[in-house]
Order: C-alpha cells, then structure tokens, then sequence
C-alpha cells in the first residue's frame, strides 16, 4: 500500500505540489491580510491603534520562533504528521481569532495562530522538493515561489475587499473550510520518502530553542515599537536589544557546539547555501517593504480606501503568477546567479519608476508601477531556492527551509521597520526643506497665493478671510507633496541597495544545470 502511494505521488508532483502549497499559502497570506484591517478591528474591539500592531506582532514573533524548530519537529513526527498537525492547529486558531471579544483575546490566539503555522512554508518547499525529479527543480521552486510571493502581494487586496463589505473576522473565518480540505488533500496525496519518516532524534535542544525565542521575539519587539518609542532614545528600546543581541550571539556558539541543534547553521558553511540565503533574505526585505509602502502611500496622500488599495497590489501577483513558470524553467538554462542578478536589477527599476509619482498620479499608473516592482521577483527567488538546495541532502532539507523560511520573514520584519522609519524621518526633513520656499521673497509662492486667493474671494469670501484660507491650502498641498517626496525617499533606498545586491551576486557559486537531452541520475 505505502508503494503504491509513493508511486501515486512520484506520477502526480502536481497534485501533491498544490495540495500541500494551499496551506502554505493560507498561512502566508495571513502575514498580510491583516494589515488593512488593524483600524477596522480596533473599533471593533475598542482598542487604539498602536496597540492593535499587536495583532500583526505578535504572528510574526510566534511564527518565526516556530520556524527554526519544524525540521527537529518534522524529524520527531514525521513531515507529513507535523505537517497535518500545522494545518489543523492553524485552522483551529484562526477559527478562535474570528470569535474573538477582546484584544487580548484575538492577540492570544494570533500568537498561537503563528505557532501553528510556523512549520507549513518549510515542510511545503521540503515535500515539493522530494516530489519533483532534479531536472525538474526549477519548476518545483517556481510553485513554491508562487505561495511565497504571491500571497503577500494578494493579502491587502482580499483583506481590503473582505473589510469594507463584509467583516475583519472573516479574514480569519475563510481559513476555516481552506484549512480543512487542505489536510484532507495532504492526508490521500502525501507519503513521506525513508528520509522524511519518524526518527530518533533525542531530546530537544532547550537552551537553543530558548535563546531562538528570546532573541526573536526581543528582536521583533524592537522591530514594531522602535518607531513608536523613538529607537534609542528609549530605554524600552535599548533594553530590548541589548537582551535581543546577546541571546542570537550566545545562541550562535551554542549551537555551533551542538552535535544535533535545533537550528543547524553548520549549512551555512556551504556557499551554495549561505550566499543564496543572503539574498532571499532581501527579497523578503524588497516584498515585503514595497507591499506595505504602496497601500500607505495611496491611503493617505490619495484618499484610496482599503479595498481600491488593495486593488493597486492585484495586478501585478497576475505578473507575478505569469513570471514564475518562466524562471523555472531559466534555471535549468541559465546560471542561478546571473538571474538573480537580472532579478535584483528589474526590481531595483520598477521601485525607482514608484518614486516618480506626483500628486496627479492615477490609479492606472499605480498599478503600472506596481506591476514593475513585482516583476523581476520571480527571477530573485526560484533561482536563489534552486541553488540553495542544490548541495542539501535529503535529510537536511527540513532543515535548510526553515532556514530560508526565516532568513525570508525576518528580512520582511526588518524591511518594513526600516523602511516605514526612514519613511518618518524623510517627511520631515522633505518639509522643512519644502517650508523654506513659503516665504514673501519667493516669486513662485506669491504668485500662487495670490491667484488662490482672489479666486476664493470670486467665491464670496472676504478678502481678509480669503488669504488665510489660500495659505490653509497651500500647506496642505506642501505636506502633501512632502509625504510623496518622503515615500520617493523610501523607494528609492531599496533600489540602490538592490542595484547593489544585483552586483554581488555575480559573484554567488555556479550550479548544476539541467538542459533537455541530460540524462540526471535519481533515485
């Protein structure tokens, strides 16, 4: 029976492919399809909305504690076990976040809700490994690379359109049936290979796994409330990251030590590994950044709601969905390093084209640039995946995706606090610089205060009334036009570190490549 559910899969890695990649692209989407919604659920809830950040915090601090620890979990079940036991318990809390009466409540469970979920990205990419032939891993990665980054690019979209015409509690309730067929699916299709079954894998690694969450979680702390405590000149802040840096540096010997860590960094010494993690750990860094930075900036300086602004992502997951088979099938071509070079280069482009935008920006154009952003993705990566697994063992694979499912979400965690931080800072120094130009010795401002007035005056309005009200109006056109200058700050400081990154990675390792008409000996 057991041959021939394994024969079932190695015939069907489509099948198994998709069965396993929805769970892991309900988990994913749950990064984001909150975001539009923190104003909707702190109303709800009554709650302000500093802490309502909580609902997204305390998820990702959850989750990528967990992440580290699912290739010792996956070894102590078996994958498809703890895979199965991912799905159920992510089901099941989000099914208590959407009944949730209280703040406190809904952060509870969106903490166990990450636990739950923190094992589904790295046991999708190992299975899909397993179920494709090496020749065909580029296509294997390109599925994955459709979870990974289409579901944060859609996240707004469906959160935005199911909180203005339903409720935000059925962000939460959709995952419900989603979850359940995806465990069914799991359940017929899946088999794990020897290497995937249950082993002896002893007892847990306490003191890494402990040093893992404290450093994370302290991390992440500092990551959402830097901002809001104004970094370090708060002694919160510097607190928690002197706690942050000394338990990931003590975590770091101490599991170099270990013969059977719960995290085995040991993989970084293969270049073909570590290098290619570096840079997905910027792809996460570019994703998740840019999907936050765009929805902000035509809400509040275009007066989209949250529907219309997540309809700015949508467009451009379709490029997304179109591009991917095309780098699959590249990197069985081309070498994983020039692509990705290619990747970080139009990336770079289609950030740099945002910054261009002006106060008379249509949606159309919004969406143009967005498609542009997302378009070179794919290219980033499928082949950074491909290579990284390229020199992994079959035992190891676990291990190395909750490696690069880590290294992925804290470059997304560490890219939206930069950037939404140097966000706050460029509108200020963009106004100040803006501010000096409202003065009686510039023509330009004469001009315009002068025209604007006397047409509110044509209005009915007194003329000593009318110039006040024509300077109202001037400034708020000159904060307006310096948050978009502020945003154009932010874009462009990812691009010039892409454009960067597209050098260096020239100079990654070379990888195996599998043309048509090479015979690729697997077992």
């Amino acid at each position: 029976m057991k041959d021939t559910a394994a024969n079932s899969i190695n015939a069907s890695p489509l099948l198994v492919s998709t069965a396993v990649s929805l769970a892991a692209f309900m988990e994913v989407l749950d990064t984001t399809i909150a975001n539009v919604a923190l104003s909707h659920i702190a109303g709800s809830l009554g709650a302000g909305s500093d802490e309502s950040t909580w609902v997204l915090t305390s998820y990702l601090v959850s989750n990528g504690i967990v992440l580290p620890l699912s290739g010792w979990l996956s070894a102590l079940m078996g994958r498809k076990n703890f895979f199965i036991a991912c799905i159920l318990g992510f089901t099941f809390t989000s099914f208590m976040c959407g009944i949730s009466t209280s703040l406190p409540m809904l952060i509870v469970f969106r903490l166990l809700q990450g636990l739950a979920g923190g094992g589904l990205q790295p046991s999708q990419q190992a299975i899909i490994k397993d179920s494709f032939p090496p020749e065909k891993l580029g296509m294997a990665f390109a599925i994955t690379g459709i979870t990974t980054v289409l579901a944060p690019i859609l996240g707004p979209t469906l959160g935005g359109y199911i909180t203005d015409n339903f409720s935000w509690r059925w962000i939460f309730f959709m995952n419900v049936p989603v979850g359940l067929l995806a465990a069914f699916l799991v359940e017929v299709l899946v088999q794990d290979p020897p290497s995937a079954r249950k082993q002896n894998v002893g007892s847990i690694d306490y003191i890494g796994l402990s040093l893992i969450a404290l450093g994370l979680g302290a991390l992440q702390i500092v990551l959402d409330k830097g901002q809001q405590e104004d970094w370090f000149s708060s002694s919160f802040i510097i607190t928690f990251s002197c706690v942050s840096f000394v338990a990931l540096l003590f975590a770091v010997f101490w599991l170099l030590e270990q013969k059977n860590p719960v995290v085995d960094l040991r993989l970084f010494k293969i270049p073909s590994f570590g290098m290619p993690c570096v840079m997905i750990f910027f792809v996460g860094f570019a994703l998740y950044a840019s999907a936050t930075l765009l929805p902000m900036l035509v809400q509040s300086d275009f007066g989209y709601d949250a529907t219309l602004s997540g309809l700015v992502l949508s467009p451009g997951g379709i490029v997304t969905l179109l591009m991917m088979p095309i780098a699959g099938r590249l990197v069985n071509t081309i070498q994983a390093k020039y692509l990705i070079s290619f990747g970080m280069l139009m990336t770079a482009l289609g950030l740099w084209a945002t910054g261009l935008v002006t106060p008379q920006t249509d949606y159309s154009t919004f969406v143009l640039v967005r498609c542009l952003q997302v378009i070179g993705l794919p290219f980033l990566f499928v082949p950074a995946s491909t290579l990284a697994f390229s020199k992994i063992s079959a035992q190891d694979s676990s291990n190395a995706s909750a490696v690069i499912s880590l290294m992925r979400n804290l470059g997304g965690s560490i890219g939206i606090s930069l950037v939404t931080n140097r966000l706050v800072h460029s509108q200020q120094i963009e106004q100040v610089y803006l501010v000096q130009h409202l003065t009686a010795a510039d023509a330009g401002y004469r001009s315009a205060l002068a025209s604007l007035t006397q047409a509110i005056t044509n209005m009915g309005v007194p003329s000593s009334l009318a110039s006040t009200k024509a300077m109202g109006q001037i400034y708020q056109g000159l904060v307006q036009q310096a948050s978009i200058l502020a945003y154009r700050d932010a874009f462009n400081f990812i691009a010039a570190m892409l454009l960067v990154l597209g050098v260096v990675a020239l100079f990654m390792p070379n990888n195996e490549l599998h043309k048509k008409g090479v015979t690729v000996a697997s077992h």
